[in-house]
């Protein structure tokens, strides 16, 4: 019984970080991706944003759409936005939906 205590500990460690650990890989994946064209915040007032005129996340434009549509954008690319499906995994992109999501309802 001795021996299993440090296995559970660590275990329990790891499974109370985790969630932490997720929404700092997301924001950094989003930092990395997203946000040259996009901005920290989404809006796109980044001067590549103003280039390719892209959306803001938190436009009623794209609060409207369905996870299913932003997830098809991101993996495919549509217009300006370059497809992503070989860049990063199916999770990383329904991940990145749920960021961009709490975006939109930080900035209201």
């Amino acid at each position: 019984m001795k021996a299993l205590k440090p296995a559970i500990a660590t275990l329990t460690v790891v499974l109370l970080t985790a969630p932490f650990a997720t929404a700092q890989s997301v924001e950094a994946l989003y930092k990395s991706k997203c946000a040259a064209c996009h901005g920290p915040d989404g809006v796109g007032a980044t001067t590549m944003g103003k280039k390719l005129a892209v959306r803001d996340f938190h436009s009623p434009e794209v609060t409207k759409m369905t996870d299913a549509e932003l997830f098809d954008i991101t993996k495919k690319g549509k217009n300006k936005m370059p497809a992503y499906d070989k860049k990063i995994t199916d999770d990383q992109i329904k991940d990145l939906i749920k960021y961009v999501r709490t975006l939109g309802k930080e900035a209201k």
